[in-house]
Order: C-alpha cells, then structure tokens, then sequence
C-alpha cells in the first residue's frame, strides 16, 4: 500500500501538475476528515504520511490508530475527499499559472457556441469569449484555432474558466510587440491606445533612441509590419502618431489626419478647441465621429471641434456683445479676446479682479463693465452664426459619447474587408 501510495503521489504530480507536498497534505487532511467521521470521535485527529516511504500513522490523541479499522466507509469518504482536495489543487495550480499570463496573448481551439459565447480550449482550461470581445466581422467555426488577450481567470467551483478578448486594448499592443522588434525590445514605446473595435484604432508611439524612427518601426517596410496587425484584426484602421508630452502638440498630432490650424487649451476643465479649415471639418470628426472620440480618449482631453468660419463668426459676435451690451472700447474687448476671454459667461466667471488686469481700466470700472453685462446676458451670445453645409450638421463636433462607440456605428457603414486590403498603407495611417 505504501508504495502505491507513493505511485500515486509521483502520477498526480506528473500529470496534473501539482506539487508533490500538496497532493500529501490533502491525503492527510482527507484520510484524517474520514477517520474522525467514521469513529464519531471529538478528538483530534492527526495523520501523517511519511515522504520516503509512503507509510501512513493516524493517532487520536496521541494514541495510534490501526489503519484497517478504518474500513471501507472510512475509506470511500476518504477517497471521495481526497478526489476532492486534488481537484482544488489542480485549480489552484493552474489559477496561478494563468494568472500572470492576463493580458498575453495566447491561441487557443474553438470548441463551440453556448449561450451566445464562444467557449474554445487553451492547453489545458476552457476559455469564454462574449460577443463584446469579438471584433465585428469575426467568423469562427468548431476547430479554427483563435488569438485572443487573456483579460481575467476565475474561479468557477473546481474549474478555471479563462476570459479572452480580441476587442480589448492590450491585444493590439500584444500584436505590436510580436510584429515591431524595437517595442518589445523597449527602443518604441507605446504610450496610449484608443480603439472602436473593428472600425478604427489611434496608436500614439514615442522613441525611446533618437537614431529610430518610431513610426517607421512601427510600419515596417512597404507596410509589411502593421498590415500583419491589421490583418489580425480584420481589416480594423490604424492610425499611428508620435507621443508628446505637450498637450497641444498631442492633440494635434491625435486629430490627424485632419490639419489643425488653431487650438484654445482650457486646463481648469481640461478641454480644448480645435480650429480646422472649413474642409477640413468632416475629416477631423471622421465618420460617425470616430475620429473626434478617439482623439479625445487618447488625449484624455475633452476635445470640440469647429471650422475658422464658425470661430471668426463667434469672436465677432462675441466683440459685439462686449461693445454693445458691456458699453466696452473695441480696443479693449480685443485685448479681451487676445487674453482668451470666450464669451459673456466667461467674462462674469472669471470675476473683476482678472478682467482689470487685462484691460489696465482698473478693478472698480472692471466691476462696472460685469454689471453691465450681467444685466443684459440673456441678449447676449444670440446673434447666429453662418450655418453650415447639411453634412456639417448632420456630424457631432464633440468627442463626449455615453453609449458604446461600436453600438452606435451601423455595420453598413463599416468598409468591406476587401476594401480594406486594397488599401495601399501611408505612414501615418493605416
């Protein structure tokens, strides 16, 4: 029996994985559960099991307990709880093996379909993915094998259950780091990513070595590199710009490809204006906005864009309200202006003191012009702006959006796969 004991100890730890001290202290704990329920007794109960040999001593309250008076229910219940103590351990193992892959990539083999989610095996677990974490136009069948990022392991009773995602963040960082040496290498850093799964991704990069060109690294040769990630992720856009810690020069370089010709950094609310060229407008917003949203995730700043008509007309009519209705010289609602004052409700927010310091009238005539212009603000800000193209209004200007950026973009309005890869690659955008 010892050495069968042992044999079993050396199996377990083989096939499954687990340690050789874990598999002895759960026979130990399982065969001492089984004797104390057998003899109903309220001692304690200690079992030990020797690692050389394999014999095994059970002793109630220091008193030996001969092993064949166990029998066989005491046995069975033994058995039961041992099964039960290796699978936990089998779990366990396992747990902590897959916890420090989260947010790897791995492949894995789809299984089936339950419940609307893909249920496929890695080496040795089951994974889920949920419809959220397959990217739109993702198409697999029993036996394709799929790539995906670990984003959580659980524990489900005895089993692991792996979470995959294709839609997440960090499988396009993962697939950058397989495709671009220099990232993984750390010379190309990958500072943030803002994504619309299976529509469009912005990639802001920054090289770590003055002697690389971190987009360059990152589009490879004739585009070889990110038309493998683009590829992965079925045809899904990639716009790849250069990281600065500026915060105007990223939002600059976050809004390409459209061209920024103006932008008013506001950091008590840390939003910004950006001014485009009239043409300019409907690529700064991109379809359905996506360029606008994504910019304003990367940035972190809440981002509005208008075209130069719609910014000459709003300081022009802003100047108005102050001649008009603050009884303010031109030349000192200019100096305004120049100071970055916005707007009537601009004016009265930031108070007397700061208004005296840009127009040099004094804080006393300062007052007076606020006072002023509180009283007449409900006519203020009325006058109506030159309207724009249909087109123009049709598109939000404002990259704020609470409901799920994928849900709002209709599948026809996504390209085809097919114009996707005949698509030739720039090196900005892909």
């Amino acid at each position: 029996m010892n050495g069968d004991l042992l044999r079993i100890v050396e199996m377990l730890h083989r096939q499954k994985d687990i340690s050789k001290e874990i598999i002895f202290q759960g026979i130990e704990a399982a065969v001492a559960s089984a004797t104390k329920k057998h003899f109903g007794s309220e001692a304690e109960i200690e079992v030990h099991i020797d690692r050389e040999s394999g014999k095994l001593s059970a002793f109630e309250d220091d008193t030996p307990i001969d092993p064949e008076e166990l029998g066989r229910i005491a046995a069975q219940s033994a058995k039961q709880m041992m099964i039960q103590k290796i699978r936990e351990a089998e779990r366990d193992s396992l747990y902590l093996d897959y916890e420090d892959r989260v947010g790897t990539i791995m492949t894995g083999m789809v299984q089936r379909y339950e419940s609307g989610n893909l249920i496929a095996t890695l080496e040795k677990v089951e994974c889920v993915m949920s419809k959220r974490d397959l990217i739109p136009g993702d198409s697999y069948r029993p036996g394709d094998t799929i790539r995906a990022a670990v984003i959580d392991v659980r524990k489900i009773g005895q089993k692991v259950q792996i979470v995959l995602s294709r839609t997440c963040d960090e499988f396009v960082l993962r697939l950058f780091e397989l495709e671009v040496p220099e990232i993984n290498e750390g010379l190309v850093e990958v500072k943030a990513i803002a994504r619309i799964p299976g529509y469009r991704t912005k990639v802001a990069i920054q090289s770590n070595d003055s002697r690389i060109d971190s987009v360059g690294a990152c589009v490879g040769v004739r585009g070889a590199r990110i038309r493998n990630v683009v590829g992965e992720l079925n045809g899904e856009k990639i716009d790849i710009i250069e990281w600065n810690d500026a915060p105007e020069m990223l939002i600059v370089n976050a809004l390409k490809p459209a061209e920024v010709i103006g932008l008013e950094i506001d950091d008590a609310s840390h939003s910004a204006r950006a001014i485009v060229a009239d043409d300019q407008l409907s690529l700064a917003i991109g379809k359905r906005g996506q360029n606008v949203k994504l910019a304003t995730k990367l940035t972190g700043w809440e981002l509005e864009i208008v075209t130069q008509r719609q910014d000459i007309a709003e300081h022009e009519a802003f100047l108005q309200d102050l001649v008009e209705y603050g009884g303010v010289d031109k030349s000192v609602a200019n100096k305004m202006i120049e100071a970055g004052y916005e707007s009537v409700a601009d004016v009265v927010a930031r108070g007397p003191q700061a208004l005296a310091v840009v127009t040099g009238t004094g804080e006393e005539a300062a007052t007076e012009i606020i006072e002023t212009l509180k009283q007449n603000i409900d006519a203020c800000g009325k006058r109506v702006a030159p309207q724009q193209d249909v087109s123009e209004q049709d598109q939000t200007t404002q990259g704020d959006s609470t409901q799920s950026d994928t849900e709002q973009i209709d599948d026809e309005d996504k390209e085809s796969q097919q114009d996707q890869a005949a698509r030739q690659p720039g090196k900005d955008e892909i």
